[in-house]
């Protein structure tokens, strides 16, 4: 599977015809925000900077539901609706996306876009993370999850962030253990 660079946007052609219906608004005014937002530097000399995260996971203090953390734990809510999306997704830990925010804040001669993802899983690997970290769920097999359709983006590559020397701090688990904790603890699982 390739990976997607600073160099990709996304295709809005590809969002209003394969993608669900409910996230068109969202992804296509993101695009358009950012290509603006990026144009309106370039004509004033402004050193714009946009930060691209993958799916943001983890704990979260807002009082609702985030989609990011249903859309991620789709296979511990059993939401098979969702599953699709899960096929290949790239994810960031919220309190990473935060600190590349204040990294690029405080990094001097950056410009431009910078991806922010920590891990690109796929759906079978997902489910068998999942399974094993979190016995009490339900969270369905590899095996039975073989015949879910959908499309199979590719990954996000984080190369140029990670090439002027941010670190991420958080993996997989932790997105995880935080974002599950909350849901426990609002009563969402």
């Amino acid at each position: 599977m390739d990976m997607m660079d600073e160099s990709f946007w996304t295709d809005v052609d590809f969002v209003t015809q394969k993608l669900n219906p409910k996230t068109h608004p969202y992804l296509i005014s993101k695009t358009f925000t950012e290509r603006e937002v990026l144009a309106f530097g370039t004509q004033h000399g402004l050193d714009v900077v946009t930060v691209n995260p993958g799916l943001v996971v983890g704990p979260f203090i807002c009082p609702r539901f985030p989609d990011s953390v249903r859309s991620s734990l789709a296979l511990v809510l059993g939401n098979r609706s969702e599953y699709g999306f899960l096929l290949n997704i790239s994810m960031v830990h919220v309190d990473d996306v935060a600190r590349a925010h204040i990294f690029l804040l405080e990094y001097p001669d950056v410009k431009g876009r910078y991806n922010c993802s920590s891990n690109t899983i796929s759906l079978d690997k997902l489910s068998e993370f999942l399974r094993g970290k979190y016995p009490e769920f339900p969270i369905p097999s590899p095996e039975t999850l073989a015949e879910i359709k959908g499309p199979k983006l590719p990954g996000v590559s984080s190369k140029k962030l990670l090439g002027i020397g941010f670190e991420f701090n958080n993996g997989l688990e932790e997105m995880c253990d935080g974002a599950i904790q909350c849901c426990k603890e609002r009563g969402y699982v």
